[in-house]
């Protein structure tokens, strides 16, 4: 099958790529257009490290043919980051110590941010199974829960 042109929303700009059939957002993120924060992990879809929002809904790049993305709004970790300095889960993950290698916090940080988006005001079981599908192998699971926690408290105005 031949290449063709793939038109997309990408961290809120219009992106268009040419592809070869059936090729993965995650390897178009990462190897065709630079955007390194989408990991490559266990490319099976089990360990999360890829996920990006795909119309705000974490989605892992790494089983998502790029055809499927077409005319959809793609966010990935860089799009997150505002210029002046880090988005509230950021700065949450990184006071509470909710990293170590590092490999799992954008994957996580994506879940997180749909998770809030779509409920200000999680409970910690809530954040527990909406970081479910994230694997993480050395921070622990606490410190990322706790960030969480503080992101909410962030984005609400200090409520919980």
């Amino acid at each position: 099958m031949p290449a063709t042109i793939v038109r997309f929303i990408l961290n809120g700009r219009p992106t268009e790529v040419m592809v070869r059939p059936m090729m993965t957002l995650q390897t178009v993120l990462r190897e065709v257009l630079g955007y390194t924060a989408t990991k490559a992990g266990c490319k099976q879809g089990g360990c999360g490290s890829c996920t990006v929002l795909v119309n705000g809904e974490p989605m892992v790049s790494c089983l998502l043919p790029v055809e499927d993305v077409a005319d959809q709004e793609v966010t990935t970790l860089e799009g997150l980051t505002p210029v002046e300095g880090l988005h509230p889960l950021q700065q949450a993950f990184f006071e509470n110590f909710a990293t170590q290698c590092g490999y799992c916090t954008p994957g996580m940080i994506m879940v997180a941010k749909a998770l809030l988006d779509h409920n200000p005001h999680p409970d910690r079981q809530t954040i527990i199974e909406a970081l479910a599908g994230n694997y993480c192998r050395c921070t622990g699971y606490e410190p990322i829960i706790r960030a969480v926690e503080d992101a909410a408290r962030r984005l609400n105005g200090g409520r919980p």
